[in-house]
């Protein structure tokens, strides 16, 4: 049986359910990815999971009639990504949101779906978090898992050569196949774009790092308005680039 679960300051007018359940079957690992990253009518088959099992995974993803499922990153400092799978009677988006105890508010990372808001993590960002120390019992502990939930809000034009085998490995410790692991990883990531791709920085504003994407939530500091002290503890637990 599914566990309710509350995220403080998320808005409270649908049921959420712990869905770290999922994360057992190779066909939510590929109707994650597809669904938020590339084509979900792609044939399921070549990367090894049962073409029924997927569609009932897709379906059971994007019910409005369902409890919507919620699988979380925590990591250090107490905080916790949730990714969530909100699913309005017209509309279906992925939302990954921070959330920490003292805050008093949620730090966005990205949308995935009709209102597209990305990327919300550079590179090593999504590195640290899928390394990041886990703290308690609930959600995701298993680097690889940690990884694909959160790849669909990276973005950076400084991605090193080998992130590309590092999602590929991700993808075959997930149960896609060994073969096709490699070429999905390139259908996700896509082409490097040194040039016009999404730069991170460090302001003097703050520890923590922004992004230059109009389209990427990130554009401020994210939780914007925490207190220094904990900017710099979230800002830490991420682990990402140092100004300059």
């Amino acid at each position: 049986m599914s566990i309710g679960i509350h995220i403080p300051e998320y808005p409270q007018d649908c049921e959420l359910v712990a869905g770290e359940d999922l994360a057992e079957d190779p066909a939510f690992w590929l109707a994650h990815v597809l669904l938020t990253m590339g084509d979900p009518g792609e044939p399921a088959e070549p990367y090894g999971v049962d073409a029924a099992a997927y569609d009932a995974m897709v379906e059971r993803l994007g019910d409005p009639e369902q409890p919507w499922p919620v699988l979380r990153v925590r990591f250090d400092g107490g905080h916790t990504v949730h990714a969530v799978y909100a699913n309005w009677e017209d509309q279906n988006d992925v939302e990954f949101v921070v959330s920490h105890p003292g805050w008093g508010r949620l730090g966005h990372l990205g949308q995935c779906g009709a209102d597209e808001a990305r990327p919300g993590l550079s590179w090593p960002e999504l590195l640290a978090l899928a390394a990041g120390t886990q703290e308690g019992g609930e959600g995701l502990s298993d680097p690889s898992e940690r990884l694909l939930l959160l790849l669909p809000v990276l973005g950076d034009a400084d991605m090193p050569g080998e992130a590309y085998d590092t999602v590929a490995r991700a993808l075959r410790d997930c149960g896609i196949r060994p073969e096709a692991a490699g070429p999905l990883a390139a259908m996700l990531l896509g082409e490097p774009d040194p040039v016009g791709g999404p730069r991170w920085t460090v302001t003097a504003d703050s520890p923590i790092a922004v992004c230059s994407s109009p389209y990427s939530p990130r554009r401020v500091p994210l939780a914007l308005g925490i207190a220094p002290d904990r900017a710099l503890a979230l800002a830490a637990a991420l682990g990402g680039r140092q100004q300059g």
